[in-house]
């Protein structure tokens, strides 16, 4: 059992011991002040009143692990700490050097102390974090957020994931500590069968908003883990934008009263803990878990674009967290028709090179198919997949990388972003289509499937760079193109041109430079994240 014993009383060792009390092991006080003495031994505490800085005082104690020298003065500490040294070589010495202390005193005090706490360091460590460039950064924060007249509309992007719906609902608790009240509002649906059980277990309030709705009713509007309205989101795209927290790398500038964008780190989740901690705000026991779940799942257990921030948060959130609860997250029941996706996904692969592509037809739940190319992934030789489906008239993409340099996220905007919309991390990222006039033909049609190949899986063979699978070039010259190099593609007319060609899928054709994506990362990208 481990023992241990603070030496001095005072703000420093009260502390300490309110800290260490509630501890497994032995706790002890040697101190020279009699009422401070009397009023722990009265509080529970293990107290004597003796000179901290006797070595045959110290010798009478029973002998500690770890011993705190916290006293208020310099001088007796330097003496206290050179003293236990002598009497007990083997044990850990924490000492503390006040404000007023020497440099020579500090200098003798880390020499005899395993660990120095040095009060003018830790002062100006706090101011530096609150007026420093961090500390700017909370304060401004703050500040918008107090010059939302009414409620506050934080909306994350279509379909959320677990970041950010944890990062939305950690922004309205930091709104409720300035006295902004705020609803985490989306768009789209919650379908994959953790994200359901996320929000039911933590009980997390959230507003469901239909395509076109108006926030009239709301006095400021923030964004977080995209960062553009009526982009991966319902809001039109002219809508003001007061705050903007996201860690995704934006292609275009980002407008917003306040913006935070830290794409160094993995997961939105980690900026708002950031947040938490500069505020002293302590998450509750959902905010906390729910944030740990969002990091987990951003960063792919802490395996994909993971920062010492991100372990740093997590780090601060596991004493708030329910472990239990995490656990029930993440074993849920799967549907039937998620089922039927992956092993359609899993029967009609196609294998090109170390890429495996699948197009799995009419879909009821496209967090299936995140699932489904996770799962190829795990198929040895494999490193990137690429499943598909149709639903509500719309094609979804969603794609998965490892062990490759290929960017996923850029290569489905460079693939996607002409005729839809596309984006997401280096090794995993989604799309959306529209069929447009496609819409009309049977999901189980043929002549539908082949055209969807043309256009899905050559498009993105192309832009990974797959030589042998450019058949873009030649095939469709005039209405793939447009009639002018300044046209938009349209989808029906690549559609018209593939079905027109009996040469689609010819692999000795070459493909054109279909340009730069137009939009921003988070776009599409699907499922968990």
């Amino acid at each position: 059992m481990t023992a241990r014993l603070v030496l001095g009383t005072g703000s420093l060792a009260g502390s300490l011991v309110t800290e260490l009390r509630e501890r497994c092991g032995r706790l002890a006080v040697l101190a020279d002040d009699e009422n401070a003495v009397r009023t722990l031994r009265e509080e529970g505490v293990v107290a004597e009143v003796g000179d901290p800085t006797d070595e045959a005082t110290l010798r009478e104690r029973e002998r500690p692990d770890t011993v705190a020298v916290a006293t208020a003065d310099a001088a007796t500490n330097l003496a206290a700490a050179e003293a236990v040294a002598s009497v007990y070589p083997g044990a850990f010495v924490l000492a503390y050097a006040p404000a007023e202390s020497t440099d020579d005193q500090r200098a003798a005090l880390a020499a005899a102390a395993d660990e120095l706490v040095d009060a003018r360091a830790a002062a100006t460590d706090w101011l530096d974090e609150r007026i420093g460039d961090d500390g700017l950064r909370t304060r401004k924060l703050t500040a918008t957020l107090r010059d939302v007249e009414g409620r506050l509309a934080i909306v994350t992007h279509d379909n959320p994931d677990p970041d950010a719906i944890a990062s939305a609902v950690a922004l309205a608790r930091v709104a409720a500590a300035t006295g902004v009240e705020a609803d985490v509002c989306y768009f789209g649906s919650i379908t994959h069968q953790e994200n359901r059980a996320f929000v039911n277990l933590l009980e997390f309030d959230l507003r469901r908003l239909e395509p076109g709705a108006e926030l009239s009713e709301y006095g400021g509007v923030a964004l977080v883990d995209h960062s553009r309205p009526g982009v991966n989101d319902g809001l039109a795209e002219d809508t003001p934008v007061d705050v903007v927290i996201d860690h995704h790398p934006p292609r275009y500038p980002v407008e917003a009263r306040f913006v935070d964008l830290r794409s160094e780190v993995g997961a939105t989740s980690t900026l708002l803990v950031d947040y938490l901690r500069k505020l002293d705000i302590t998450p509750s026991r959902e905010v906390a878990t729910g944030l740990l779940f969002g990091i987990r799942v951003d960063t792919d257990e802490y395996t994909r674009e993971v920062s010492v921030a991100d372990f740093e948060a997590t780090a601060y959130l596991v004493p708030h967290a329910d472990a239990g609860t995490l656990d029930r997250i993440e074993s849920p029941s799967m549907s039937a028709d998620t089922l039927d996706t992956i092993a359609r996904a899993i029967r009609d692969r196609e294998r090109h090179g170390p890429a495996l592509l699948s197009g799995v037809g009419e879909l009821t739940d496209r967090d299936a198919l995140a699932q489904a190319a996770d799962r190829l992934l795990d198929l040895e030789d494999v490193t990137t997949t690429l499943v598909y489906g149709i639903m509500d008239g719309t094609i979804y993409v969603s794609a998965r990388a490892r062990g490759t340099d290929l960017d996923l996220g850029e290569t489905l905007r460079d693939a996607f972003g002409q005729i839809g919309s596309a984006g997401g991390h280096a090794d995993m990222a989604g799309a959306q289509i529209s069929l447009g006039l496609l819409d009309a033909i049977d999901a189980d049609d043929e002549s539908l499937s082949e055209i969807l190949s043309a256009i899905v899986t050559d498009r993105f063979l192309d832009a990974m760079g797959s030589r042998s699978h450019r058949v873009l070039t030649g095939v469709y010259p005039d209405d793939y193109h447009g009639t002018s190099p300044d046209e938009p593609l349209s989808l029906d007319r690549i559609a018209g041109a593939a079905a027109r060609d009996d040469r689609v899928g010819d692999p000795e054709d070459g493909g054109p430079d279909d340009g730069d994506a137009t939009d921003e990362g988070t776009t599409g990208d699907d499922g968990r994240r």
